[in-house]
């Protein structure tokens, strides 16, 4: 049953001009509901999968979230249209530098770094918020530990093409509580730059 209810995500999915982040061959699909290429062996994720893990992460104006994977920046543009302080990062130089423009192009506020995700930001931690927005095969220390107490990070898990979409909450005495939410298939995470 693909329903999102979160009427404030809705509207800034709506918001956005989701065409701003694909390239010119893929124009006329911009608003169905699929994952298309947008190069480097990426995609920009489907409306309900962006839908889905912005609902999870229960952001709401002003919370500071850390992304990681900007892709094209689409993610990050509807964040950022909630109200959030979106600091995001990307490893493929082609993507951060297009998501860099469309972000600009947007006027929006997110802050975009080039970097490894596995190690987040630590000069800009803690964050209220941490998404992951590629396949992930484990849950990296280095985000859990840049998360406030209390804080959410939600990401999908698993190795190869299918992951689970885990919502963690970061409790206090170094506890965390973790729902399941699914099954979605994404890109894989990089691999770590030092383990590569």
């Amino acid at each position: 049953d693909k329903k999102v209810k979160n009427q404030p995500v809705l509207d800034a999915i709506g918001s956005i001009p989701r065409h701003i982040f694909m390239d010119s061959a893929f124009l006329k699909f911009a608003y169905e509901d699929t994952a298309f290429p947008i190069g480097a062996d990426q995609t920009i994720s489907q409306p309900f999968t962006v839908a889905v893990q912005t609902t999870l992460l229960e952001v709401e104006p002003g919370t500071k979230v850390l992304e990681i994977g900007t892709g094209s920046g689409y993610q990050a543009a509807v964040l950022n249209a909630i109200g959030c302080k979106v600091f995001s990062i990307e490893r493929q130089k082609l993507l951060f530098k297009k998501a860099k423009k469309n972000l600009a192009d947007l006027n929006t506020t997110v802050k975009v770094f080039y970097g490894d995700g596995y190690k987040g930001l630590p000069a800009f931690a803690p964050f209220e918020r941490v998404l992951i927005t590629c396949g992930a095969p484990f849950v990296p220390g280095a985000l859990l530990d840049q998360l406030v107490e209390g804080g959410v990070m939600v990401i999908p898990v698993g190795e190869g093409g299918d992951q689970e979409m885990l919502k963690i909450r970061k409790l206090a005495d170094g506890r965390y509580d973790e729902t399941r939410h699914g099954g979605f298939r994404f890109v894989p995470m990089l691999p770590d730059k030092e383990g590569a």
